[in-house]
């Protein structure tokens, strides 16, 4: 079926209360906290063989596990803070491969001053191991920066470069764009629209463009590419965890005049609903 049937299935009928601002279908849930702040809700998983090998350096595994979701939270324009890691592991795997897996993941957290609060452990009946992090974090209130909130008319952007992100490796050690999210909250430059992307640029621009009841134009010949990789790996590999972002022209011309944590490129704009076809990125559940 795909992930994004199998998701529609599932989340038909969610439970909820009058604390969930933002429920399924963004890149974090959103709940009310404060008169200063909402809370940011995100967990992200990643497993043997699909988001690492098993030669993968274990200390790599546990900074990408968080990683992740720390992408998620920059996608939001938020700020990380606590994290509850879950690991499933068969017993015949070393103690300290789990050792340099969490040096990994405590690296990290202290980097973007995350506490690691706790979590779960379980064997699994098959060789194998999965980490599960749930992470929360805060944005300004009625700050978060959605999916659903471009307009036709907004310039489309991404940061830094995209495509070979398993060959390179980089999918392993990137580092999730919290300090240039947080620079365009803080200064003005909110986008209308943000995600991270993980699936690649086929997959998760019509995602952005579907939530906000949208088309999109790309110019392909705009798209940064990393050396050696063709406007199709930035299209499909997935794993950049680079920031896709939409503004209003005014903000999108103000970006060009100033200096930025990271470069941010346009690569097309917003249009009333189309069918244009990238390609296909990396879907789960997806033959």
């Amino acid at each position: 079926m795909g992930e994004n049937a199998v998701l529609q299935r599932l989340l038909r009928r969610m439970p909820t209360n009058e604390k969930l601002i933002i429920g399924p279908g963004d890149d974090c849930a959103v709940v009310t906290r404060n008169e200063e702040w909402d809370t940011l809700l995100k967990t992200d998983v990643v497993v043997e063989s699909v988001h690492f090998t098993p030669e993968t350096p274990p200390e790599l595994i546990g900074r990408k596990a968080l990683a992740r979701a720390v992408s998620d939270i920059a996608a939001m324009g938020g700020i990380p803070e606590h994290a509850l890691v879950t690991l499933l592991v068969h017993p015949s795997r070393p103690v300290e491969l789990l050792e340099q897996l969490y040096s990994g993941l405590h690296r990290l957290a202290e980097s973007y001053g995350i506490s690691l609060a706790g979590g779960e452990t379980s064997s699994l009946p098959t060789d194998g191991l999965v980490i599960n992090v749930a992470l929360t974090g805060r944005v300004e209130r009625g700050m978060a920066v959605l999916r659903s909130g471009a307009h036709v008319g907004d310039i489309l952007c991404v940061s830094g470069l995209l495509g070979g992100s398993f060959p390179s490796e980089r999918h392993l050690t990137f580092e999730p764009r919290i300090r240039l999210a947080r620079f365009l909250m803080e200064n003005a430059l909110r986008p209308s629209a943000m995600m991270d992307l993980s699936d690649g640029l086929a997959t998760d621009l019509p995602r952005l463009a579907e939530a906000s009841g949208c088309g999109y134009e790309l110019t392909p010949e705009t798209i940064p590419c990393h050396p050696g990789c063709s406007i199709k790996n930035a299209l499909t590999d997935g794993e950049d965890y680079e920031l896709l972002m939409t503004f209003p022209p005014e903000t999108a011309q103000r970006l060009s005049l100033i200096d930025l944590p990271i470069s941010i490129t346009s690569i097309g704009k917003i249009v009333p609903r189309n069918r244009e076809n990238l390609g296909r990125g990396w879907q789960h559940f997806s033959a």
